[in-house]
């Protein structure tokens, strides 16, 4: 009898997801945004807004501006810019872009749509944080104490329509550095073309992913050009391609490779909501991919129904709710089309090529959410191709959401030697 109202139960919902579709509520301003084309020049801010902030000494917008994803296909993102109130010095402001770590992958998941977006960093899991997603600015007001214009996009398909194409490290990319071009591109912030930027985890691997697009970041007709790009940081950074250095050449070895993919994303419901919105992303950046080749039926309309409407935390409450420790169920369980997903996965990844500027990056060694093996082998890549990328051990057992507060003090040094042009020796390993 239970066995039979559980089938019930999982029919309901199956019923649900593929009959009942309405987008999440947004915003007017993302209402808006959400209706216009992504024509313009990359940078080109569309649309703003003046907003409230708590920094001292700083005023704020909300914008959208045009971007491009890893197919260089025309987008929009939504974003905030933080700039210090008064006359900005004749060279202008340097500029910190920032780049958040997961929220979701809805229209609504965007964390310049949180009240007060412009305050200190606010986490989900920590004791102190105190709404239901993570959002804020780390070292804001830090930063606009030294004369920054701090820049934090939303990357594409939160709040800017179309759908965001999730933990593609490629497409994140490049909207960060569309982020910097905006901001250097809107007169009321006085912004010059000084850049450093960073990022937390999805952050942190859009944010190295950018520093290793030098054709992007040198290309010209934008809304702003020639940024001077001095230094990336990144906390916790994801590398998927560093761990698959060599694609499959058949089938056979895609799948088995799939399959050890899957299994060490699967071990919790935290991890497989992750997994979930990773595969919805990817599919969104490369169409020929279809849900069905990993998942089942019902797990391909799951994925898309709760991708579509829900942050990640809300969403792997609903994955836990609605099939407790039967999720698995909704993967098939002999994949299909591996080689084309390792493919998309690889490429649209951090790129085998060296950075423009030196890479710092913070870590501990409790984070079970983003394997630190990931920007260990990226440095060892980058390093043999002559990068300056330094890995910096954070003191005692630091998990993955505590490494932004924790490190925060080491890179706002880190970040102002690299504005004021302090040499820097390099950090790769020796040996």
């Amino acid at each position: 009898m239970k066995a039979v109202l559980q089938r019930l139960v999982l029919a309901a919902i199956s019923f649900s997801v593929s009959s009942v579709f309405a987008a999440p509520p947004v915003a007017p301003f993302y209402e808006s945004v959400m209706q216009m084309q992504p024509t313009g020049k990359l940078g080109q801010v569309i649309k703003k807004e003046q907003i409230k902030t708590s920094l001292k000494g700083a005023q704020a917008w909300k914008i959208a501006y045009i971007s491009s994803d890893v197919g260089e296909r025309k987008t929009i993102a939504t974003a905030l810019i933080i700039a210090p109130v008064g006359p900005a010095p004749q060279e202008g402001r340097p500029i910190l872009a920032w780049a958040h770590g997961t929220t979701g992958s809805a229209q609504n998941c965007g964390p310049s749509q949180v009240i007060d977006p412009t305050r200190a960093l606010n986490q989900y899991f920590l004791m102190d944080g105190n709404s239901w997603t993570d959002f804020g600015i780390p070292n804001g007001q830090q930063f606009i104490n030294e004369g920054y214009v701090v820049v934090a996009t939303d990357y594409q398909g939160l709040g800017g329509g179309g759908k965001h194409q999730y933990a593609v490290a490629g497409t994140n990319g490049r909207d960060v550095i569309n982020s910097a071009r905006a901001a250097s591109s809107m007169t009321e912030v006085g912004a010059g073309k000084k850049t450093v930027m960073y990022g937390w985890s999805q952050g942190g691997g859009a944010t190295i992913a950018a520093a290793s697009l030098p054709d992007y970041l040198s290309q010209q007709g934008t809304a702003a050009d020639n940024l001077q790009y001095l230094g990336f940081v990144a906390l916790a950074p994801e590398d998927l391609a560093a761990v698959l250095p060599k694609v499959p050449l058949d089938e056979a070895g895609a799948t088995k490779v799939m399959k050890g993919f899957t299994e060490a994303n699967v071990s919790n419901v935290f991890l497989f909501t992750h997994f979930m919105m990773g595969l919805w992303g990817t599919q969104a950046a490369y169409p020929d991919l279809k849900l069905t080749d990993l998942l089942t039926e019902e797990g391909a309309k799951v994925a898309d129904q709760l991708s579509s409407n829900k942050c990640v935390h809300v969403m792997a409450d609903s994955f836990n709710y609605a099939y407790g420790d039967k999720y698995k169920s909704l993967v098939n369980p002999q994949a299909s089309n591996s080689l084309a997903w390792i493919k998309a996965f690889v490429d649209g990844s951090v790129k085998p090529v060296k950075p423009v500027a030196p890479v710092v990056i913070y870590w501990g060694t409790k984070d079970v959410t983003v394997p630190p093996v990931m920007h260990e082998l990226y440095q060892k890549q980058m390093c043999a191709m002559g990068a300056n990328i330094g890995r910096v051990q954070l003191p005692g057992e630091q998990t993955h959401f505590a490494t932004p507060g924790v490190s925060a003090p080491m890179y706002l040094e880190w970040v102002k030697d690299r504005i004021n042009g302090k040499p820097l020796e390099n950090a790769c390993p020796k040996g």
